[in-house]
């Protein structure tokens, strides 16, 4: 339904932003599109009330669409794959960053869909890496402040 910024849009304003609508947050469905997940972040901070952790390689290479061709997952002819957290093209340090400026403290879940690895492995792996990434709240401190005079 909000594949994108602009239906994002059309669907917040058919609902009147009501504060019972939002957004389950997947940067793989984004990025796979050309949109970049932290500008969605951004554009729709108030109404992110569930965030995927799910990656995706982009592999156009002249022969092979965005759309897929409508080939099963897994086929190598495709122009993207699901994969593992962190063997993919999403940002998930630049992600987390922009999550923890808008104060997002709701859940993060990992959706795990790479047709290249075993599950079980590719699902504790992914879990791993988010927890290595270890995301934590901004200080709120500029940098620059801890230099001033009143620091």
């Amino acid at each position: 339904m909000a594949y994108d910024i602009a239906p994002a849009q059309r669907a917040l304003e058919a609902v009147d932003y009501h504060p019972a609508f939002g957004f389950n947050f997947d940067p793989s469905h984004l990025l796979w599109q050309g949109i970049n997940p932290s500008a969605f972040i951004d554009a729709f901070d108030d109404y992110i009330f569930h965030v995927h952790a799910k990656d995706v390689a982009v592999l156009t290479n002249g022969e092979r669409g965005i759309l897929g061709s409508h080939l099963p997952f897994g086929d190598h002819r495709r122009g993207w794959e699901f994969r593992s957290v962190g063997r993919g093209d999403v940002d998930f340090d630049d992600i987390m960053r922009t999550l923890n400026r808008i104060g997002y403290d709701g859940p993060i879940s990992v959706e795990w869909e790479d047709e290249g690895m075993d599950r079980r492995q590719g699902a504790m792996e992914s879990l791993d890496y988010l927890r290595s990434m270890d995301v934590v709240p901004p200080s709120g401190a500029a940098f620059d402040a801890a230099f001033s005079e009143q620091a």
